[in-house]
């Protein structure tokens, strides 16, 4: 019984640290990201840096194309929300369609793509 207690003594808590990283990661970390927002189909065939223009990219968004956030270092963000049923983002993303943006929210990596809960989005000044 004494070895049974002991053993409790490690193994609950090192239990306890597993079940809060694990609980930790499904929240995503926290990130802000600077980028373009553009259709996706552009972002992967064209090879772009950033979009074509405003109007190209609503039409696409208006389309059905998904809106997604380029980053300055070509990563690719794919905006999602973080509700069950969950929700499409054009709607949030097509003001800033063709413009350069920084969003807030949280990052989720999984196969080498990044998906972002946007809580914060809003235009970048124009560089000069």
């Amino acid at each position: 019984m004494k070895i049974r207690g002991e053993l409790t003594k490690f193994f609950v808590p090192f239990a306890l640290v597993i079940v809060a990283l694990a609980a930790d990661s499904s929240r995503g970390k926290p990130i802000t990201v600077k980028g373009y927002v553009l259709d996706s189909a552009c972002a992967f065939t064209k090879g772009l840096d950033k979009p074509i223009s405003a109007v190209c990219a609503r039409a696409c968004a208006k389309a059905g194309s998904p809106l997604v956030i380029l980053a300055g270092n070509g990563e690719i963000y794919w905006p999602i929300a973080d509700t069950t049923p969950s929700s499409g983002q054009n709607e949030k993303l097509l003001p800033f369609a063709g413009q350069k943006v920084t969003a807030s929210g949280r990052v989720f990596q999984r196969g080498g793509s990044s998906a972002l809960v946007i809580e914060k989005i809003e235009a970048s000044p124009t560089e000069k």
